[in-house]
Formats: structure tokens, C-alpha cells, sequence
């Protein structure tokens, strides 16, 4: 999973709201001057600058310069509403517009981005998720403190915004328990076993260790660190113990036991509109179900294959408990989980320039999760744009006896190179080809599709050295599949937990300890888990297009160059603009043949 190139996506998908059409108004009788027709150009800066503006922590997150860094989101029903209004009418002005016809072109790539990005978002206001979001997956502290872990701070000017944000912390707070109370006022909540260790981890901020303290440490500057030090004890101590005490002692007994997003209101409506938000395409929920079992009938063949030529037959559901217990497949260190992951870092960046022609000039760098998200399963943050910071792979190290070697590579591929990493860098460096809106918006149909099928290239370019790496490699994307199953099983077909779970262990190689977390993060993050799998089969099947159309001169470098060059497109404008490039290179190939075949030959 990606900790979000910007998580002002998912804020605002969670804020909209969808209204009905106003009636059209009587022509006037009397002709006026029309008012110019804005353009591409000029609506995506108004909605880059305008998003932004009401979720400040997004500049933060990505290092953009010009930017304010002094505050935290406003997510009161009152902001809310209003950024709502702006989002309808930035939609009804691209519309008016048309889509542009020059397939590729920087206005194509960004009215196509924007406007799947707008209708979805608002189409999943149905949801409310800004009246629940109170789950281990989608709680605040399980996002907002890695703000202060990359705040900026070299200047004065700098420490007197982090000053700033530190103190709005309580308000920010205060505003999502007033938001989760009246959720469950209006029936909204959170499933109960997804927020019952809300408190525990939420607690682990008050530790010495807290990213807020460790900001003032960060500094250098014995001044900014004491006042740091004294908002926190005198304000943000107080709020944080406030919520913990909310969710501990209301929330909890209040939350529905339910698991299913349709028990919520509107919620068939809000999962339909989830699947197409997080894949950008729109099967059923029966069509995605039914796709999680062909893909894992398929895999399940892989998993045998390797089994019983390295294993001896040994049956697949034994095998995929034992790489999480038997000390032959796990580490006995928390420092030997890192070293394994840093020395896989190495290898997959020596092997980019086999399958890339384009590469990210940004580094990423390895960390383990702090104790208050320690719950996790692996995350990237995208790096800066002014490089002042690498991306972050975020890894969990804790009870490295249990944590498998199996997949480890797997997951640190997807995370980085040749995913995550490699795709979002290469869009934050596109400059002036795209629009800001096209280089940090992010489609998760898209970038998660491309981080599943780049666990494939990993596999193409030899680096799962091992029969355990491939078993790995075949548990994650498994579990993809899986993900199919339980997500559409969980919210549309009545699965209790216990279901899912026992179903991600049957068919998956993942540790229980994660597995229980991953499907708390299902129930909690509805429609999210489908668009992996969805996004990869869409990538493979438009390379096998590729590969048919051009043959022999098929250039992996050039495919993967093509699919990377208009940043988090959605799945049906990648679509396009492949079979356009396909179709322009089988024109000039067919140009130029003609064109030898009409020269006369040397005499």
C-alpha cells in the first residue's frame, strides 16, 4: 500500500458532496455577452491551487515550494460544503469544455485526470467517510503525525509554520471527534472490531518517541525545540487524551458490530461509487468477486508448479503457514528484516535500465515504522519535489520470527522499484510536459495496478533468486486476488470476519499478524483492495496488445515508457493512449516501408 502521493485524493473523495442539477434557467430576453470560456489550463490551476489551499498538509507531504505550512485541514461540515461547491463547479466548466481531441496532449491528459477525479469524488460523497473515518486504517493519527515527521524547518520562518501547525492540532482533533459523533447520531460508524485498537495505538503519541517532540529535537535549535515541547504538553497532551477517551469510552459502544459499508446509509450506493473511485473503471460487485476467483484458480496452478519441483508436493495451504513459522524461512532480528530488504533495494535498482528507458532521479530510502503506526504492513511516501527528501519505504520489523522471508522482495518491489517509487517519482519529475494536477494526482486503478504488475517485471528481470522469493512473489499477488473476493464478500455478500480471514490464509503466504490487520483495513476501506488486481490486468492486457501488434520489434523499455509518461491516468485513458501509440508506430513503420519499396534501386 501506498501512504498516499497525495492524500488529498482520498480526503476529498470523503468530503464531497453529490447534489442534483439545478433547473435550467429561461433563456433571457434580451442578448448578453457570453463570458469567456475558461481553460483546461487556467481550471486545473484553480482546483491545484484551491485543493491545496483547503488541505494544507498535501504541499507538505510533496516539498512544494509557495505553499502555506502553518495549519492543518479544516474538515468541519461548513468547509467541507463549501470546497463541495467549488469541486461542482470546476466540473461543470470542463464539461462545458469538451474533452480535448489530441490523445496524449497535456490539455487530454489533464481535463481526463480532472473530471474522473471531480465526478468520482463526488459521487462517493454519498459515503460520508469523514463521519467514520475512526478505524486503525483510516483513524487521523494514522496519517497526520508523519506531517511533522517531514515538516520543514531550516528557517525561522519555517519553524514559526511548524510552531503554527503543532498548536492547530487540538482544534483538528476536536473537529473529528465533533464529526464521529455526529456520524454515529446519524447512523455512520465505523465496524466496532476495526476500532478497538484505536486507543492503544493512538496512545503510543505520547510516548518520548512521539514525532511531534522528535520535530523539535530535529531542528537543532534549543529555543524552537522548548516551545515545541510546550505546546505539546500543554495543548496537544490534553487532545490527544481527549480522543483516546472518546473512542475508548463512546465510539467503542457505539459502533456498529456490523462489517458491511451497506450497513451504513446509502451504503449499497457508496460501494458502487468505491469501486469506481478507487479503480476508475466500473464492473459490479459480482464481476469483481467473480474475477478474484479466476485469478486466484490461476495462481493457486503457479503456487503448485513451484511446490512440487522445490518442496516435495507438500500440500499449498500447509506450506503458506509454515515460510510465517519454520525459522528456515523467517529472520531472528529486527536488524537482519532490514538488511534483507535494504540488500533487495540494491539489486532492483541495478536491474532498472533492462526495462526502463526513463528512471526517477529521486532516491528512496528504507525505515521501519514508528511504534504508533507499527500496525502496518508496508508504505511508500513519494519524495519531495525540491529534494529536500527521498521517498520513504516504511517497513514493519517488529516480531521478525514470524515475519517471513517469503515476501519480503515482493513487497519491497511494489513499494519501489520498479513501483511505486518508480512511478510517481517519474511523474513528479515530468516539469513542464504536464500539468501539477497530472504529476501528483494519483489513480489508484492506475498506481497500484502498475505496483502489482511491476512485482511481475521484478520477476522477468531475475530478481527473486530464490524458490522462497517466488513462493512470495505468488502469495502477494494471491493475495491480490484475494482481495477480489473478500473486499466484494465482506460489503455485498454477507462474509463475517473470520471468513476472510480464513480465506487470505488458505490461498495467501502473508502472516496472520498481518492478515488480521489487512482485512480490518478491508472492512474499514471499502472498495480500495479491488483496484490492484483490476489495475494489473488491465496493464497486461494492453501489453499483450502491444507485443501482437508489434511483434518481433516489441520494446518492453518503450511499452513501460509509454504507460509511465502521462502520470496516474485512469485505467480507460491509458487504454487510449496506447492504442494510439501503437497505431502512430504501426503508421510510420508502414510510411517508411512504402517508402523504400518506392525508391529505385541503385543502378
Amino acid at each position: 500500500m501506498k501512504r498516499s502521493v497525495w492524500l488529498l485524493a482520498l480526503v476529498l473523495a470523503a468530503c464531497a458532496r453529490e447534489e442534483p442539477p439545478a433547473p435550467e434557467a429561461a433563456a433571457p430576453d434580451t442578448e448578453v455577452d457570453a463570458a469567456p470560456v475558461p481553460t483546461v489550463e487556467a481550471i486545473a490551476d484553480r482546483y491545484f491551487d484551491a485543493s491545496a489551499e483547503w488541505y494544507p498538509t498535501f504541499a507538505t507531504s510533496v516539498g512544494l515550494t509557495g505553499y502555506r505550512h502553518d495549519r492543518l485541514p479544516d474538515l468541519s461540515p461548513e468547509s467541507i460544503d463549501a470546497f463541495a461547491a467549488v469541486q461542482r463547479e470546476l466540473l461543470a466548466e470542463l464539461r462545458a469544455i469538451g474533452e480535448p481531441e489530441e490523445i496524449g496532449s497535456r490539455d487530454w491528459v489533464t481535463w481526463g485526470i480532472l473530471v474522473e477525479s471531480l465526478s468520482s469524488s463526488l459521487a462517493v460523497g454519498v459515503c460520508r467517510n469523514e463521519l467514520w473515518s475512526a478505524s486503525t486504517t483510516t483513524a487521523w493519527y494514522t496519517s497526520l503525525p508523519f506531517v511533522f515527521d517531514y515538516q520543514p524547518l531550516e528557517t525561522e520562518e519555517n519553524r514559526s509554520d511548524a510552531l503554527a501547525r503543532l498548536a492547530a492540532l487540538p482544534a483538528y482533533i476536536a473537529t473529528d471527534i465533533s464529526n464521529l459523533r455526529t456520524g454515529l447520531d446519524l447512523g455512520y460508524s465505523a465496524p466496532r472490531v476495526t476500532v478497538e485498537k484505536v486507543p492503544t495505538e493512538a496512545s503510543a503519541l505520547l510516548d518520548e518517541n512521539n514525532p511531534f517532540v522528535a520535530m523539535g529535537a530535529r531542528a537543532g535549535d534549543d529555543a524552537f525545540a522548548a516551545e515545541v515541547e510546550r505546546i505539546f504538553e500543554t495543548d496537544v497532551v490534553p487532545a490527544i487524551e481527549s480522543y483516546i477517551a472518546f473512542i475508548r469510552d463512546e465510539y467503542i459502544p457505539g459502533a456498529r458490530e456490523t462489517l458491511a459499508v451497506t450497513d451504513n446509509p446509502n451504503g449499497e450506493a457508496c460501494y458502487d461509487a468505491l469501486i469506481r473511485y478507487f479503480a476508475t473503471i466500473g464492473p459490479t460487485a459480482d464481476e469483481v468477486h467473480q474475477q478474484g476467483l479466476t485469478q486466484m484458480a490461476r495462481i493457486q496452478q503457479e503456487f503448485r508448479d513451484v511446490i512440487d519441483e522445490h518442496y516435495d508436493g507438500e500440500p499449498t495451504p500447509r506450506l503458506l503457514r509454515r515460510i510465517n513459522t519454520d525459522p528456515e524461512f523467517t529472520f531472528d532480528s529486527e536488524e537482519a528484516v532490514l538488511k534483507y530488504s535494504v540488500d533487495a533495494l540494491d539489486a532492483a535498482k541495478a536491474a532498472m535500465p533492462r526495462a526502463f528507458g526513463r528512471l526517477p532521479k529521486a532516491d528512496v530510502i528504507i525505515r521501519p515504522y514508528p511504534d504508533f503506526a507499527a500496525s502496518g504492513v508496508g508504505s511508500y511516501q513519494i519524495a519531495a519535489e525540491d529534494g529536500s527528501r527521498p521517498g520513504i519505504f516504511w517497513i514493519a520489523v517488529v516480531d521478525p520470527q514470524t515475519r517471513t522471508r517469503a515476501t519480503q522482495k515482493s513487497t519491497l518491489y511494489h513499494e519501489t522499484y520498479p513501483g511505486h517509487h518508480l512511478q510517481t517519482v517519474i511523474a513528479q519529475e515530468l516539469g513542464d510536459r504536464a500539468h501539477r494536477v497530472a504529476r501528483y494526482s494519483y489513480n489508484s486503478g492506475f498506481g497500484e495496478g502498475w505496483a502489482l504488475y511491476a512485482e511481475r517485471v521484478a520477476d522477468e528481470l531475475g530478481l527473486y533468486t530464490t524458490p522462497v522469493d517466488r513462493l512470495g512473489l505468488l502469495s502477494d499477488q494471491g493475495a491480490r486476488a484475494a482481495r477480489l473476493v473478500v473486499d466484494t464478500g465482506l460489503h455485498t455478500k454477507g462474509w463475517t470476519r473470520q471468513q476472510a480471514v480464513d480465506y487470505m490464509l488458505a490461498n495467501t503466504g502473508w502472516a496472520e499478524t498481518d492478515i488480521q490487520n489487512d482485512v480490518n483495513r478491508y472492512i474499514s476501506w471499502p472498495g480500495q483492495a479491488n483496484s490492484y488486481m483490476l489495475g494489473m490486468l488491465e496493464i497486461q492486457r494492453l501489453r499483450r496488445i502491444a507485443e501482437q501488434a508489434f511483434g518481433d520489434d516489441f520494446e518492453l523499455r518503450d511499452f513501460h515508457d509509454r504507460v509511465l509518461e502521462n502520470g496516474s491516468v485512469t485505467l480507460p485513458m491509458l487504454e487510449r493512449a496506447i492504442l494510439s501509440w501503437i497505431a502512430k508506430m504501426q503508421a510510420e513503420k508502414e510510411a517508411a516501408e512504402s517508402t523504400t519499396e518506392a525508391a529505385p534501386e541503385a543502378g
